[in-house]
């Protein structure tokens, strides 16, 4: 079954390749959505998939990329938007 996620990762998240870990993490696991930046210093998410593969991303989030330190995870899920395809790094 396909879920959808809105997810906020809080803690040192920008300046060390988190969306572009983010996206590698999403690819590898068939989970479609986006990832930004915000300006007060966290990652937003949205992302989509199967449920097994949501629930290993949602845990690779806790974690990050190397030079992460994530001190706080939010997911929640939301509706699934339409027309998506892929996992895009957004500006």
């Amino acid at each position: 079954m396909r879920k959808a996620y809105e997810i906020i990762c809080k803690g040192k998240v920008q300046g060390v390749f988190f969306r572009a870990s983010s996206k590698e993490q999403a690819d590898k696991l068939a989970i479609i959505g986006w990832v930004k930046n915000t300006p007060n210093g966290e990652v937003h998410m949205y992302a989509e998939g199967e449920e097994g593969a949501m629930q290993e991303f949602i845990n690779w989030c806790h974690k990050g990329p190397i030079y992460a330190n994530v001190t706080e995870v939010i997911a929640e899920e939301t509706y699934m938007e339409e027309n998506m395809s892929g996992f895009e790094i957004q500006r």
